[in-house]
């Protein structure tokens, strides 16, 4: 890409941006988006993709708010005429990925500087959001596929299919506004190229997610037998794979040939950390068979076998250095000796998996018990594992795509949490109160501004309309002061959290922070004085 190139101003990306944002409707939202990816010039494509979804397509940046905080001060007021385009910016982003060795903090800094002194300040707004992976407009990967193909006149699945087995979205909306729909379809299953990985929906219980899973099988079979035969009834002998739910990090493992080839290691995100994992390079290269996909989970152990807390996985997931060492085990195969096996069941997938990976399989039973599940369940957890996944035999592998087939039952832990401040909202939020932040009480800690309360954590999920309209009202009359951004309050509304856990973080005085935290309710039938301890959250570390 060359700055000579035609291009889309940036002020047309960021308008459509922020009315997608200020929308609930989802055609509305496809429409724009549509419409936007239209006028777009093909050297702009995959650039512009980026930007929509916070995901630059050089990869990680490395830009944090430090970077961002001063910039404004640094160059001075923003213009009020807009002079970016895209392309402009894509080069500005490359700079900053590409800068490297003695002197590379000045490029970077230069890059950021004069890309924040042509931006107006809607744009800097928006340019914040992207470098920081935090656009909140609705345009996720799912929604802008959809765009993709309406905008092309395509039908959505040979898109998403398209974007599954290339893992890349800016690709594949280039192939489908500028090429046809055979290419589209064309685009195939690569060893060496990551895929989205498939994810799975929430279940509320075992029972309720072994009941479900079989009565898709059971569908399934009855949908798929010859006229006459005893499936076509719909009832059968179908079972679901129950397998535990580790708390690692995951991970997909290319292995280009036999024994002893090239393996690369990616995350979910497709991010390549193969340097940073010897270990787990070390186990799959011995693997028999030829070349491979395998999808999987790792994590560190303690001196029992037992799962370490998240935060010792992910802190040795992050660099190449650590005592801790990361295990693999592998739960779906997408890829065997040039085979493409994502169109196959599960059933014929574990298979074949069992036959690669031995020892390092995912454990797990196969049942249409929910006794048997209930049990294996508890086994899961009490060994320190998070929960199980519930997954039907005959589920095909929907790379990028969550949906009944798989089912996650994980415990859910509620406590009862004081806000101590809220930010205001941004998008459909504009004008209100939504990102709340949490404390727990700490009889230790002496009484000051914000009483005995540390802070452990912010959400604004969970929230409905009426939820943020009474908050913010709420809030509001216990306002003691406010920053730009931010409205503290006296520490005495009490909020229900769901939490999925807790990990280890330096960066609040409790110690920790909440893992995927949602408002469930308000209690006004509580005082601050009966909230749950900072004790309390820290017995979940382990």
């Amino acid at each position: 890409m060359t700055i000579s190139q035609q291009s889309t101003p940036l002020a047309e990306v960021v308008a459509t941006a922020t009315e997608v944002g200020g929308t609930a409707a989802r055609r509305v939202k496809l429409g724009l988006l549509a419409e936007l990816l239209r006028r777009l010039h093909p050297g702009e494509i995959e650039a512009a993709v980026g930007l929509l979804t916070a995901a630059p397509r050089q990869g990680k940046l490395g830009v944090g708010w430090r970077s961002l905080t001063n910039l404004s001060d640094v160059v001075g007021t923003p213009p009020r005429e807009a002079v970016l385009t895209v392309l402009d910016v894509d080069a500005s982003i490359e700079a900053l990925a590409t800068a490297a060795g003695p002197g590379s903090v000045g490029v970077r800094g230069d890059a950021l500087q004069s890309l924040w002194a042509r931006a107006t300040a809607p744009e800097r707004h928006f340019l914040a959001s992207v470098l920081l992976g935090e656009v909140r407009m609705g345009a996720l990967a799912g929604m802008l596929t959809e765009a993709v193909a309406q905008a092309a006149g395509m039908p959505s699945e040979p898109v998403r299919r398209a974007v599954m087995l290339s893992g890349s979205l800016g690709r594949t909306a280039y192939l489908a506004l500028t090429g046809s729909l055979d290419a589209v379809a064309s685009v195939g299953l690569q060893v060496g190229t990551p895929v989205h990985p498939m994810l799975a929906s929430t279940a509320g219980s075992v029972a309720e997610a072994v009941a479900a899973v079989v009565a898709l099988d059971a569908d399934f079979a009855s949908e798929n037998a010859p006229e006459g035969a005893p499936g076509a009834t719909g009832v059968g002998a179908s079972v679901a794979a129950v397998e535990a739910k580790l708390d690692g990090a995951r991970i997909q493992v290319h292995r280009m040939g036999g024994p002893g080839s090239e393996v690369r290691v990616f995350t979910r995100t497709l991010a390549d950390i193969t340097e940073r994992l010897p270990e787990i390079v070390e186990v799959v290269s011995g693997f028999p068979g030829g070349a491979f996909i395998l999808d999987g989970e790792t994590l560190a152990l303690d001196e029992d076998g037992g799962p370490r807390p998240f935060q010792d996985t992910m802190s040795r997931f992050g660099s190449a250095s650590g005592a801790e060492i990361l295990r693999p085990w592998f739960f779906d195969v997408l890829h065997f000796d040039g085979v493409d096996l994502i169109d196959e069941p599960l059933s014929r997938r574990r298979e074949v998996l069992a036959g690669i990976v031995g020892g390092h399989g995912i454990p797990s039973v196969e049942t249409a018990d929910p006794v048997v599940a209930e049990a294996f369940s508890r086994e899961v957890l009490a060994a320190g594992h998070e929960g199980v996944l519930v997954k039907s035999l005959t589920s095909r592998y929907a790379a990028g795509r969550r949906g009944k087939p798989w089912l996650k039952v994980k415990p859910v832990h509620t406590y009862d949490l004081v806000v101590l401040a809220v930010e205001w909202g941004s998008g459909r939020r504009t004008g209100t109160l939504s990102n709340l932040h949490l404390g727990a009480r700490d009889p230790q800690v002496p009484l000051g501004e914000k009483g005995d309360f540390v802070m452990v954590g912010k959400t604004f999920k969970g929230l409905t309309d009426a939820l943020l309209a009474w908050q913010t009202e709420r809030l509001l009359a216990l306002e003691t002061s406010r920053t730009s951004y931010a409205v503290h309050v006296r520490p005495e509304l009490v909020v229900e959290i769901a939490i999925d856990g807790v990990q280890r973080s330096s960066r609040y005085a409790g110690g920790l922070a909440l893992r995927f935290a949602r408002v469930k309710r308000y209690r006004e039938d509580k005082s601050a004085a009966e909230a749950d301890t900072i004790q309390s959250l820290q017995a979940l570390l382990r």
